[in-house]
């Protein structure tokens, strides 16, 4: 059981994980759709979108669906994402996480969908 229980949608969609070099504009297509997020830094771009509207030759990864947490959380709360991603953790499912000021993203390959939500819904997160 899980030490706090959270409750979860799933996004519309099949998204990806991309990477374009550091100092690249972002392209167009990074922004379309409901759900995007678009993170600079010296070393690299990365974006997660839409599957569907990544260029071929880009580098990416996916299809990923995406699990929104239901916030908001207070911004000085611990342990939200902690306790969400724990159990995945331990059932050896990968994420990748991405917070907003109101709530926590966690992107998982399509591949564990399923065996994610088994672990989940056993540590007590609901999906709304």
């Amino acid at each position: 059981m899980a030490s706090r229980e959270l409750r979860y949608s799933v996004a519309q969609g099949q998204f990806a994980i991309c990477q374009l070099p550091s100092g690249s504009a972002i392209p167009g297509w990074a922004s379309s759709g409901a759900f995007f997020s678009i993170t600079a830094t010296d070393e690299e771009l990365s974006i997660v979108c839409q599957a569907g509207v990544v260029p071929t030759g880009v580098k990416a990864d996916g299809p990923f669906v995406c699990l929104k947490l239901r916030g908001p959380f207070p911004l000085n709360e611990t342990g939200v994402l902690s306790s969400f991603i724990q159990p995945l953790a331990a059932a050896a499912i990968p994420v990748f996480a991405i917070a907003t000021y109101n709530t926590d993203y966690v992107l998982i390959s399509e591949r564990f969908a399923a065996s994610a939500e088994e672990v989940l819904r056993a540590a007590g997160h609901n999906r709304i």
